[in-house]
């Protein structure tokens, strides 16, 4: 059977989240990327909780720019990485959601490990 890019896509995020969850303590860096923006939030999967999020989107909106760059996905990385800390989260589990782990989706993580978060 062949699979669409993002039958395939949907299919390698369901392998993934059977094996991370998150928690309180050490929660789960979730990443979506759109054409147009990249998204990221830690959740807490016991409570089903939003913890922290990021996005260029919410960057965009605050300096004007709707450019969409590895540069973009690295500040939201960092930018998540600061508002984690001010919670006091410093560990997370990475879920890539089934993206391959390259270009923007990566930019993001090594963003994350600049503003201090571990995983």
């Amino acid at each position: 059977m062949k699979y669409t890019k993002s039958q395939a896509r949907m299919r390698r995020r369901q392998r993934i989240r059977k094996k991370i969850s998150g928690t309180a303590q050490r929660p789960r860096l979730v990443v979506f990327r759109s054409n147009t923006y990249i998204y990221a939030q830690l959740i807490d999967d016991e409570k089903g909780h939003t913890l922290v999020s990021a996005s260029s989107f919410a960057m965009a909106k605050e300096n004007g720019s709707t450019a969409f760059n590895r540069d973009v996905a690295t500040q939201v990385g960092k930018d998540l990485a600061e508002k984690a800390k001010s919670k006091d989260i410093l560990q997370v589990v990475f879920d890539r959601s089934g993206y391959i782990y390259h270009g923007k989706i990566k930019a993001l993580a090594d963003g994350a490990r600049e503003g201090g978060l571990q995983f």
